[in-house]
């Protein structure tokens, strides 16, 4: 009887509409394999073999910490595929192009994606769904707020934090001032009490407010959060509950864009939901998740410690730092706590936000190269840090060479083919943002944006990846760049959108 009411509980537990949704994936799938020759369909069932033979061989070997764990690492999977790139060619699978491969490896990866990520999403979904409500947290906590020319945002944020729903007496908020010039730091100090303390130093940028901060810091528990987000109310019992597990050294919280009354705004709340928020649940099933947001993160102090702070040789400092965590041996959770900040409203603002952080991130993994030869680090090794190279090295540049592709095959006048192949990346990116949409709440109507991240919106911030690539590899000037402040133009109509000066370096996102 028991068991029976076990199970009965298990299946209303399930979110069945998630379910249902996934699986209905099943039907462009399937056209597509039809539309495909079957040398392309055997060519495309092998490659995905392999890479799934490397996923499974890699969970077994690091679950449990099998002595043969180097074996078959991401060199290995390398050399699978120069000798799969071999065979396929000397079978006749595949013409021996680069946009024959780039194609190929991009059909796999969409697969792969919707068939192993998209499903790790659903089950991370299923599985919070069904599981208890966390103790309250009782650890104390102090949060720092790194502020640089937040005039009509600080305020904002520290009556969120002071109204956010924690136990008295548990939290300490510490202001830096990091040399702004405008009344930020007056607003700050109006807040100043027994919670709230307001320090200055000279511009410095980011990384140097949040080190200053530590050192005034006196809890265990240490949140960071921008000068102009807004967490929700229980965000910080939902960001303090994963670091009772000594296991994990930092918390990922969920961004959402609170300004969503454009194209461009809707358009990055969409890639939010689906290029973060459903990924980072994917990685956290694995304890790596690969970036902390500046918007609001929660550390173990004692880990930051150990590694050293914030470090100022990258552009994205969150992303550093969590790398950082990971490569010391910690697992970064996600977590549901939801803080809201304000996207760029124009195309030029979100040029400059987005140069800073492709910036930042392409120095941010040349920095941690060094992740590629350690074995110990486990799914960092053989799992995120690769993914994050494909993303970063390979999808930019496979995402033009496909769009010039479908150009030629329409010149050729295969219109029917193309329209098929729009159909079917159109179906596939539409079903994994309903998929985002439903798992985190979102609105419906984001939807409408979807074919933009088939053509447009996906390839501007393709090429800006590669010209950020360009950037770090030939050291051009890498300075600061950030987007205007919404509330703050009225007062500053000829503030200027592309770098600071020699001396003020940006401090907040």
């Amino acid at each position: 009887m028991s068991q029976g009411k076990t199970l009965k509980r298990r299946l209303t537990s399930v979110e069945w509409s998630s379910l249902i949704l996934f699986c209905s994936a099943l039907v462009p799938f399937g056209l597509l394999i039809r539309l495909m020759q079957p040398e392309t369909v055997f060519a495309l069932g092998t490659l995905i073999g392999v890479i799934t033979i490397y996923g499974g061989w890699s969970y077994l070997v690091i679950k449990f910490d099998s002595p043969y764990a180097t074996l078959f690492s991401w060199k290995g999977l390398c050399v699978a595929f120069v000798c799969y790139g071999f065979g396929v060619v000397t079978l006749g699978w595949v013409q021996p192009s680069l946009t024959s491969g780039v194609y190929l490896f991009a059909i796999a990866l969409i697969f792969l994606y919707y068939w192993f990520i998209a499903l790790a999403a659903v089950y991370h979904n299923q599985r919070y769904h069904s599981q208890d409500a966390p103790p309250e947290p009782s650890a104390s906590i102090s949060i720092i707020v790194p502020a640089y020319n937040e005039e009509g945002y600080i305020q904002r944020t520290i009556t969120a934090l002071l109204d956010a729903d924690y136990p008295d007496g548990k939290r300490e908020i510490i202001v830096i001032d990091d040399g702004s010039t405008d009344n930020t730091c007056a607003e700050a100090r109006a807040f100043e009490s027994e919670t709230v303390s307001v320090v200055t130093k000279d511009n410095g940028g980011k990384y140097s407010a949040l080190n200053y901060g530590l050192l005034f810091a006196s809890n265990e528990i240490i949140l960071t959060v921008d000068a102009d987000s807004v967490p929700e109310k229980d965000a910080l019992k939902q960001m303090v509950a994963p670091l009772s597990d000594q296991s994990v050294g930092a918390v990922a919280s969920t961004v959402t864009i609170w300004n969503r009354g454009s194209l461009l705004t809707g358009c990055q709340q969409l890639e939010y939901t689906i290029g973060v928020n459903v990924y980072r649940r994917m990685l956290d099933l694995f304890g790596i998740v690969m970036v902390v947001p500046g918007c609001l993160g929660a550390y173990r102090r004692d880990v930051l410690d150990e590694i050293q702070g914030f470090d100022p040789q990258t552009l994205t400092e969150d992303f550093d730092i969590t790398v950082k965590v990971l490569r010391a041996g910690y697992e970064v959770r996600s977590s549901e706590a939801r803080v809201y900040t304000e996207a760029p409203d124009s195309l030029r603002d979100l040029y400059n936000q987005r140069l800073r952080w492709y910036r930042g991130n392409y120095m941010t993994i040349f920095k941690h190269r060094g992740v590629l030869s350690e074995p110990t680090t486990g799914f960092l090794y053989r799992f995120a840090f690769p993914l994050r190279l494909v993303e970063l090295l390979f999808l930019p540049f496979a995402s033009w060479v496909i769009l010039g592709l479908i150009v030629k095959i329409l010149l050729s006048g295969f219109v029917i083919q193309v329209v098929s192949l729009f159909i079917f990346f159109l179906s596939i990116i539409f079903l994994i943002a309903a998929l985002g949409v439903y798992i985190e709440g979102e609105d419906w109507r984001l939807l409408w944006y979807t074919p933009l991240f088939l053509v447009g919106y996906k390839h501007f911030h393709d090429a800006l990846l590669l010209k950020s690539l360009a950037d770090v590899l030939l050291g051009r000037n890498l300075s600061w760049t950030r987007a205007t402040r919404i509330e703050q133009r009225s007062n500053q109509p000829t503030q200027s959108n592309q770098v600071e000066s020699d001396a003020e370096v940006e401090t907040a996102d």
